[in-house]
């Protein structure tokens, strides 16, 4: 069976030297085991090792991280915003394109997600405590593997529901922005208890799913983190066999 090229955007230092381009090493963990091949993609790529990359990729993972710039959804920065990285912006929102002119399976997960919604004209609600607010802490304080709250999931009629086979998920959160108008042609398919959006999926038959948790920590113990990391790995093979 052929493994896939999966890019995996990856996070960078905003402060410091020297500048580092870096990937926590669950996501790789979760590609291979998937059966795909992770190849990291960093933005300080020149544009002729960018497009020579891209040109070869059969899917892509955006990965998590900083905010982005929220001046890219026309709104002026909260004090809350941090980690703001222009070249990732630019970056993974061309990713995004990309993957929608191509027709290359996407999986978008928690700065992902917002990333592909903002890349499709949404918007991002900055700092979840301050607005909308809402009991659940989305920035967990709990070791990364572990589940701290649940999400519901549109289970029929959805490609996240056939994925993951379940209408409830106990999933991990480390983040203190989310969705707020949504971006074009993408509908919402999973929800926290305070009504938060969890997952997206963009109508029609393209594979692009977005989740705001963190699949690549839960594999170790969850099959349905691991049927996430399947599915995408799974479209990416059947794309680069129709060439």
């Amino acid at each position: 069976m052929s493994r896939p090229l999966i890019g995996l955007s990856t996070s960078v230092t905003i402060e410091g030297t020297p500048e580092r381009a870096y990937l926590n090493v669950a996501y790789l963990h979760a590609v291979q085991q998937a059966g795909g091949v992770p190849v990291l993609l960093p933005p300080h790529l020149d544009a002729g090792a960018r497009a020579a990359l891209l040109d070869r990729l059969d899917g892509l993972v955006l990965s998590g991280g900083g905010d982005i710039d929220p001046a890219r959804y026309g709104e002026t920065r909260h004090p809350r915003t941090a980690d703001v990285s222009p070249e990732r912006d630019e970056l993974e929102l061309s990713l995004v394109h990309r993957a929608l002119e191509r027709a290359t399976p996407l999986l978008a997960i928690c700065r992902g997600i917002q990333v592909l919604n903002v890349a499709l004209g949404g918007t991002l609600y900055q700092d979840l405590p301050d607005d909308p607010g809402g009991p659940i802490a989305h920035a967990q304080a709990e070791p990364r593997p572990r589940a701290t709250h649940l999400v519901k999931v549109m289970a029929e009629g959805t490609r996240l529901g056939a994925i993951v086979s379940d209408a409830e998920l106990a999933v991990n959160s480390f983040h203190h922005q989310g969705l707020c108008r949504l971006g074009d042609g993408l509908r919402e398919v999973a929800w926290a208890a305070d009504g938060l959006v969890e997952a997206v999926e963009l109508t029609g038959d393209r594979f692009v799913v977005g989740v705001q948790w963190h699949p690549e920590d839960l594999v170790g113990h969850d099959p349905a983190a691991r049927r996430l990391f399947a599915a995408v790995v799974d479209a990416a093979r059947l794309r680069a066999a129709r060439g």
